[in-house]
């Protein structure tokens, strides 16, 4: 009998891309404004927002005198219902440790409940992993550094072994490493990630694998 094993991956910049997330909100956001106040070209002057490191929100609503307030804006952004996909090699590999029997497969993210449980949901990886192991920091009462969310799937499954795969090089890793885990990293193909990685980190963490996309995973498990 083969032995289990519990594979959890990150959500953001693992799973998908969370520009991808960040444009559908934006779009949404452009939408909204220009129906209600009848503006124009909301989406590419938001986008240049973004590009620049400007305050978008605080940006748009003052280049277009908008009598709305950036918690408004944020409220849309993060409850939003995202226009996201997984990618092919992606979904590829969910699909074939799904349907391993000696797997179970998690996640493990930081954020609130409403915008990761909407982002799981619209990617369809509801399909693959079970709701209840999904762990969402703010739902959970835990976020990453903190081992809490780590122990849960060991205190789930016994006598097992462990692998998390995320792309967060300052918080991802530290617990699963210190509690046995075999951890992988995916590695940002071209810089597109949100928090950019810092490669210098890897010379420091022991005990960590990285991939450059997610087919090669199967190589460690």
């Amino acid at each position: 009998m083969k032995m289990e094993k519990v594979v959890i991956f990150d959500l953001d910049d693992t799973l998908y891309k969370e520009i991808d997330y960040l444009r559908s909100a934006y779009k949404e956001i452009s939408d909204f404004i220009e129906s209600e106040y009848d503006k124009r070209e909301i989406y590419e002057f938001m986008i240049s927002c973004y590009k620049a490191g400007r305050n978008t929100f605080a940006e748009v609503i003052r280049e277009y005198n908008l009598p709305i307030s950036v918690d408004y804006l944020i409220s849309i952004y993060r409850s939003h219902k995202p226009n996201i996909s997984l990618d092919c090699d992606t979904q590829f590999v969910l699909e074939q440790l799904s349907l391993q029997k000696n797997i179970n497969l998690g996640i493990l993210t930081d954020g609130r409940g409403i915008t990761q449980n909407n982002k799981i949901i619209a990617l369809g990886i509801d399909q693959y992993i079970r709701k209840d192991n999904w762990v969402i920091s703010e739902e959970f009462g835990y976020s990453k550094p903190s081992s809490e969310g780590y122990l849960y799937f060991q205190k789930k499954y016994k006598n097992a072994a462990f692998y998390y795969i995320g792309d967060n090089l300052v918080k991802d890793f530290i617990a699963p490493i210190q509690l046995g885990w075999t951890c992988i990293c995916l590695l940002d193909d071209g810089s597109h990630n949100i928090h950019k990685q810092d490669l210098s980190i890897i010379n420091n963490i022991s005990s960590l694998y990285t991939v450059k996309c997610l087919r090669e995973l199967f190589e460690y498990l």
